[in-house]
């Protein structure tokens, strides 16, 4: 939330013209550390594009999409012109707020300013006002939401009288986090008021955080005090934020309307709450700009609204009551509407629908930007039953998917079939129903106890115990309760729970929460197969390779690892829990490979290639014995591996090369030290902020960080910071969705606009690596995603400033502060950033997708983005060279690393250390010892020679 302080504000500006208070608003941005100086070029171009002219003498000058790199924090500078200045659109301009703000956080801020725009005042106050202070005061307002929309209804509730619907209202707004448990109890103890028309009231200001009105309305007719009650609004007042709520209600009754509410459904009730009437005409448009509805394509559709015949009201269609003007800039602004979100217009009398039709056309049309089509399958999930049936794949062909867990499999298939579930959409009986589902929801979670007890690997019992968490969720029994109690059977009302929650997580962000939206409906299935009594079919006794369409986490926890060789879906990414836990449980998985793979026989003989990600169904006798062999070998070779994994990382020549392990969690660091591996590589520590429901303090970082230390004693420890974003957002640290969040707000980048965060962060892991006697505790820091030096610069104050405020006794004292190589520009300025960086750590996978231009996840694109294509190649060289100009060292932590034909390749290029999985630790000491550094050298001359992936791995063979 924007907050003006004085210091935000400068007084007694003057420039002659536009471009001189632009160029000031430029600098002003600059010197606040709020921008870097290319930021200013943004400026004029957006007010090339349309002036940035608020109203009331303000302006709002904010730079362009392709200008946000060159934003380094949100925040805003305010320029006083007393004297004016003409702005280029013939306004006049007393005052500048100059906006810097990454992705649509200027919409928030534009909402904060719009209250202006109603006093006609503000103008000249701004302009005689002689302190900064009074400035603040004038501009600033928080903007609180008040809460009414489809998830505060409680519809159909079996209640005898009007107080237990009180309490089902409040108990709704509390599941919601709007209130605490004071307001259910202030509800409780006083009775609701009659408003007429079958309405009541139940209202209490105590314990609430966010103010809200719930509707309650009774399952059966009921009466009291000899008064009808056709529902009961439960009221969280807070301050002057709930008067529009108020006001819904008022204009209600105003109308007469109230008696439309009895077994109306959600909308109908929505639209006649937002002053809809019976009689209104209604049309939906979606909002197709990349940034939303802000100030320029705001104006265009109220000047569209302005120009019709008849009035035109507008709201959010999806939990938006606040009906407004779609003339008044003001209000259609606040509405605050973002890309794909839908507007719900009204209007009434003759012309109304000629008027709609032409707001929804201009809408559509973008409002005078340029907007491309909003994918509706982000939206709905196709039913995959209607698809046309897949080719067969061709016999001894290799076929390209996702590689997902690494290893070698020749087996025939098993291919298990989503099962079907069919059951009556309606039921007659809602108690019976409701019985059934609560019997069948404790039967999961049994299943699920029994799972998590039996799972073998961290991360298998964590998700799952994450599985029987979403199971006990009372939000999804509520919602499911509530379409028992209108007449939908129990499976039909738990699957619509199922599906509407999956579906909101999957608009929050791009793939990873799509992915994690697989649980959802894993734990779905799960349910739902008990209320059918669907049992899956039985497995082969003997050995198999399982595929499937998609597979859920807790499916995969189920296998029986004895005979499960391999693992092969038609859908999903390296990225979704089931692939995590096929590489926990040692299971070679491909994924993503398509519907085709669904055509396979059982039966049919397949090759399973989990490290390149591709399948030969019915291979030849010659490519059978081939892969036959490969496998012999890789089974002799783990054996010789385990046996010396201990001995000290070194090629034949004896050029070492240290080995280390990539973490997801400290409390594997015992059993990658077990695995011989020399130390830490990448410790992943999102997954410890990803674990917690709220941001784990510091005093629980340091316990976790230490945990690893001590497993390590006296091995390094690499820990990446804090690495989320728009593709791994964390629930309590919610971000704009973006359209491309792997090019967004994601990395160091999103730190550093918390970074209040990063230094708790920082300090946790310095205290938790302070050493012990006899005990030495190296640790080395990286962050992710730098770009430039200066993000860099921006992380190192705040470690040197730590280095300082806490005693050398109680911290590290081994300690470095590197960067993660995943951008080419980073790999581009590597003789600069050695200068100042004590370490690189390459992420190949990352870098390969940024310098391809390929998502490493794609089901058709993923086998492409081959880290050892030539240009990758190139960046590591550059990387190496600048690091070792300078005495710093270089790791490896992405999957390259593990790579068996990338290994000399990368010692060739002079890499110092190797960062893999635990289980391929010994794996890779083995490989170091097979060639000397000669030979890797010339290899890697050799692949650096060739112009395409494909031809580096060819090359390779042959040598």
């Amino acid at each position: 939330m924007l907050t003006l302080h004085q210091d935000d504000v400068l007084l007694a500006c003057h420039a002659e013209d536009w471009r001189g208070a632009l160029e000031q608003a430029a600098e002003a941005l600059h010197r606040a550390g709020l921008t870097s100086p290319g930021y200013r070029e943004g400026l004029f171009a957006r007010e090339a594009q349309s002036s940035t002219y608020l109203g009331n003498a303000i302006a709002i000058p904010h730079g362009t999409p392709q200008s946000r790199e060159h934003v380094q924090d949100t925040g805003v500078r305010v320029l006083q012109f007393p004297a004016g200045v003409d702005w280029h659109d013939g306004q006049r301009v007393h005052v500048l707020v100059a906006i810097a703000a990454r992705s649509d956080e200027h919409l928030d801020i534009l909402r904060q300013l719009t209250h202006v725009l109603d006093d006609d005042s503000v103008a000249e106050r701004l302009a005689a006002a002689g302190s900064g202070n009074e400035i603040a005061a004038l501009l600033s307002k928080a903007v609180v939401d008040a809460r009414l929309d489809g998830d505060t209804l409680c519809l159909g509730f079996p209640a005898r009288d009007a107080r237990e619907l009180a309490l089902a209202g409040a108990a709704r707004l509390r599941q919601l986090g709007c209130v605490g448990d004071g307001f259910i109890a202030a509800i409780a103890e006083h009775a609701p008021l009659h408003l007429g028309q079958g309405l009541w009231l139940a209202s209490s200001g105590s314990s609430v955080e966010v103010p809200a009105l719930a509707l309650a309305t009774p399952e059966h007719p009921l009466k009291q005090a000899d008064e009808t009650v056709n529902g009961l609004f439960c009221l969280a007042a807070h301050g002057e934020a709930h008067r529009g709520l108020l006001e819904c209600i008022l204009r209600l009754l105003e109308r007469g309307s109230a008696g439309e509410l009895q077994g109306a459904d959600a909308a109908t009730i929505l639209a006649r709450l937002a002053g809809e009437s019976a009689t209104a005409h209604t049309r939906l448009a979606r909002v197709l700009n990349a940034h939303g509805l802000h100030a320029r394509p705001a104006k265009q559709l109220v000047q569209v609204a302005r120009s019709q015949a008849v009035p035109i009201r507008v709201r959010l269609a999806e939990g938006g009551v606040d009906a407004v003007s779609a003339s008044s800039l003001t209000k259609v602004i606040n509405l605050g509407a973002r890309r794909g979100q839908q507007l719900a217009f009204s209007a009434e009398g003759d012309g109304a629908v000629a008027a709609l039709d032409a707001v929804c056309q201009a809408v559509a049309d973008g409002l005078g930007e340029q907007v491309l089509p909003f994918d509706e399958s982000r939206e709905r999930i196709i039913p995959q039953a209607d698809a046309a049936p897949a080719e067969p794949l061709p016999d001894d062909t290799p076929h390209a998917g996702v590689a997902a867990s690494p290893g070698l499999a020749i087996s025939p298939v098993f291919v298990l079939q989503t099962p079907r579930f069919d059951y009556p959409e309606r039921a007659a009986d809602p108690g019976a129903e409701t019985q059934r589902l609560e019997q069948a929801i404790r039967q999961g979670a049994v299943q699920l106890e029994t799972l998590v007890q039996q799972a073998r690997g961290g991360e298998v019992a964590q998700i799952l115990s994450m599985h029987e968490e979403m199971l006990c969720d009372p939000e999804l029994y509520q919602a499911a309760h509530e379409g028992i109690s209108e007449g939908r059977s129990a499976e039909a009302a738990w699957w619509d729970a199922i599906e509407t929650a999956a579906h909101a997580q999957e608009m929050l962000a791009d793939r990873l929460l799509a992915e994690r939206a697989a649980d959802l409906r894993d734990v779905g299935r799960r349910v739902l197969g008990i209320l059918c009594d669907v049992t899956l079919p039985a497995p082969p006794t003997t050995p198999y390779i399982l595929v499937t369409d998609d597979i859920g986490p807790s499916d995969v926890a189920r296998l029986d690892t004895s005979l499960v060789r391999g693992l092969l879906t038609a859908r999903g990414g390296a990225t979704a829990h089931s692939a995590i836990l096929a590489r926990a449980l040692g299971i070679p998985a491909v994924v993503g490979a398509g519907a085709r793979v669904l055509t396979l026989a059982d039966g049919t003989e397949l090759i399973l290639d989990g490290e390149r990600g591709r399948i030969t169904p019915t291979p030849s006798a010659e490519r059978r014995q081939a892969a036959e062999q490969r496998l012999a070998e890789r089974q002799q070779r783990e054996a010789a591996a385990w046996d010396t994994r201990f001995e000290e990382a070194r090629t034949r020549c004896g050029h070492r090369v240290e080995v280390a392990a990539n973490l997801g969690n400290t409390i594997h660091a015992a059993d990658a030290v077990e695995r011989g591996a020399e130390g830490v590589g990448l410790l992943r520590t999102e997954f410890l902020f990803m674990a917690h429901a709220q941001e784990p303090d510091l005093a629980t970082q340091i316990d976790e960080y230490r945990e690893a230390l001590d497993a390590l004693d006296g091995r390094p420890l690499v820990a990446r910071t804090l690495d989320v974003g728009g593709d791994k957002p964390l629930p309590y640290w919610p971000m704009p969705k973006e359209d491309n969040p792997f090019l967004g707000l994601r990395g160091i980048r999103l730190m550093l606009t918390r970074p209040e965060v990063l230094e708790t962060q920082l300090r946790a892991l310095l205290l938790a690596a302070a050493p012990v006697p006899g005990k030495p505790r190296p640790l080395r820091i990286m962050l992710p995603m730098i770009k430039d030096i200066a993000e860099f610069r921006a992380a190192r104050a705040i470690f040197d400033r730590l280095l300082e405020e806490i005693p050398e006794a109680e911290r590290a004292s081994d300690v470095q502060l590197g960067i993660m190589i995943e951008v080419p520009s980073a790999a581009l300025l590597a003789p600069a950033l050695a200068a100042e960086v004590d370490f690189f750590s390459v992420g190949t996978n990352d870098l390969t997708q940024y310098t391809l231009a390929i998502d490493r996840d794609h089901p058709e694109l993923s086998a492409q983005a081959d880290g050892l294509h030539p240009a990758v190649l190139r960046l590591i060289e550059m990387t190496v060279t600048a690091a070792h100009a300078h005495g710093k060292w270089v790791g490896v932590c992405g999957e390259l690393a593990s790579d068996p034909m990338a290994v000399p390749v990368l010692v060739g290029l002079g890499v110092d250390e190797l960062s893999v999985s635990a289980r391929q630790v010994p794996l890779v000491k083995a490989r170091l010892r097979e060639f000397d550094l000669e030979k890797a050298r010339t290899q890697a001359g050799l692949a650096l020679a060739q112009a395409t992936s494909t031809a580096v791995r060819d090359a390779l063979e042959v040598r």
